[in-house]
């Protein structure tokens, strides 16, 4: 069976075949660093961590390019309001440039916990502002972007495919537009802008043919997917809510330079509930996960995660996560009894399972489906153990080796063997969660009793081992330093 990718683009599944033969070029827009991670960056870089997984796995060379939104994204996701970097920087009164190493830290300390892999390049926005200048000034030239008073907006009348990702139509990007301020320097109310003029204050600005300013928040990821990439890329993943405005403008700007598809595939994941009401911070219910992991283990929330398609919404629910943890230890227990057990004379065919997960993988990486493989193998291999001649080391080993492969290298559920077993020192995700909190709240008792002599050294003792410690209007938080 081949590859099907469901591309939002046409709307279906289609047959996925790289532009360049043995070669994937994938994009997947990053986070934009002003807080901790919560839930919603969790469901979206784990998803996309398996689909890089079974392209490799699958016999690809796999260019991953996930980038740092630094600079640019306005706090009403449009053309309008204070940038978010700058805000928290106000608000935790320092510079947006710790404000978004800190929180980029702070981010892959949440992706290693989830078993996301690195990507192979993370470039940020803000170390790419010539780029961006050079995409602009190109834009200019070919009568796509036009400059008043310094700003720079990209024309949405001069590129006829605007809206075909998301299926807006010109008239709905109006109405959109109309409900925030509009400059009316602008010609169309559905222009967007691609540089911006820094008012004063601003705290993030650059120096550029049109004015002291920075650039919009679309201009960044054409910019980067084509330095790294190329101009024409096989996937673009991102969160459905980043269909219109950001993708369709993603396509307009890149596409009207080159003249070419700008990408092959666009997959899109689904958003996460709470109890069924749509997380964000606006309803106070977004989900930490620095909270979470010092509850749960960092591997049942991904297993969690993966029991939902990404196309699917995932809720989230105390009851669901209490589950999660049941199934995930009955596969880890399953792992212990193939290591462990003495090898008999029977026999145990694990091809089938084999083959039953590559066409769920296959079918637009459907991990509900390649999980419920999985409890299939589990229930069939402990029956198979279960008799009296259990199975022969043969049986044992390609067992084991599916199970490694599906559940550890491609799905990343499962641990390796030396991390299912004792400890080897170092600290569990959970296990340090748990000891950063104790510090915290002796941190913070002993600046309660004026005793800073001593909440210092615990900063700078912290901070010696790898941890940095950073104090806000909420109180403490910390990460560990790349």
């Amino acid at each position: 069976m081949s590859l099907f990718i469901y591309n939002s683009l046409g709307r279906t599944k289609e047959k996925f075949e790289p532009l360049n033969p043995g070669i994937v070029t994938m994009y997947v827009c990053g986070p934009t660093v002003y807080g901790h991670a919560h839930l919603g960056h969790a469901k979206s870089y784990v998803s996309f961590d398996v689909v890089v997984r079974w392209l490799r796995h699958s016999g690809y060379r796999v260019k991953y390019v996930q980038n740092i939104t630094d600079v640019g994204h306005l706090t009403d996701d449009a053309d309008e309001g204070e940038d978010k970097i700058s805000k928290q920087a106000r608000l935790e009164k320092t510079d947006p440039m710790e404000i978004s190493q800190f929180y980029t830290r702070s981010f892959y300390e949440d992706m290693d916990h989830l078993e996301v892999q690195r990507p192979n390049i993370a470039p940020n926005a803000a170390g790419h502002i010539p780029e961006q200048i050079d995409l602009i000034e190109e834009l200019i030239k070919t009568g796509h972007a036009y400059e008043v008073h310094g700003n720079v907006y990209f024309s949405v009348e001069s590129f006829p495919g605007y809206g075909k990702l998301s299926g807006r139509t010109d008239q709905d990007a109006v109405q959109s537009g109309a409900r925030v301020e509009v400059r009316s320097e602008k010609r169309h109310m559905s222009d967007f802008a691609l540089w911006k003029k820094a008012e004063e204050g601003h705290l993030m600005k650059w120096n550029s043919p049109w004015s002291i300013g920075y650039p919009g928040w679309h201009l960044e990821c054409s910019a980067m997917s084509m330095k790294y990439l190329g101009e024409t890329i096989d996937i673009h993943g991102g969160g459905m809510e980043n269909k219109f405005p950001h993708h369709d403008c993603e396509i307009a700007q890149s596409e009207s330079v080159t003249g070419k598809p700008y990408v092959r595939f666009w997959m899109h994941n689904n958003m996460v509930t709470v109890n069924g009401i749509k997380m964000g911070k606006s309803l106070k219910n977004s989900v930490n996960l620095k909270e979470i992991f010092k509850d749960i283990d960092p591997l049942v929330i991904r297993f969690f995660i993966l029991q939902s398609h990404y196309r699917s919404q995932l809720d989230y629910s105390e009851t669901a996560i209490k589950a999660s943890a049941t199934g995930l230890e009955k596969l880890r227990e399953t792992q212990r009894r193939l290591r462990e057990q003495n090898p008999g004379s029977g026999t145990f065919d694990s091809a089938p399972f084999m083959q039953r997960f590559r066409d769920a993988m296959d079918d637009d990486f459907n991990t509900p489906i390649a999980v419920a493989v999985l409890f299939d193998f589990s229930k069939s291999v402990n029956a198979a153990l279960d008799r009296v001649e259990s199975i022969s080391a043969t049986s044992r080993q390609e067992a084991e080796a599916f199970l490694d492969n599906a559940g550890r290298k491609i799905l990343g559920i499962v641990p390796e063997e030396s991390q299912s077993g004792s400890s080897d020192g170092e600290l569990s995700g959970k296990r340090l969660n748990g000891v950063m909190e104790l510090l915290l709240e002796l941190r913070a008792e002993a600046r309660k009793n004026k005793d800073f002599a001593l909440s210092d050294k615990l900063r700078d003792r912290l901070l010696e081992t790898g941890i940095e410690i950073k104090d806000t209007k909420e109180g403490a938080s910390w990460a560990v330093k790349s």
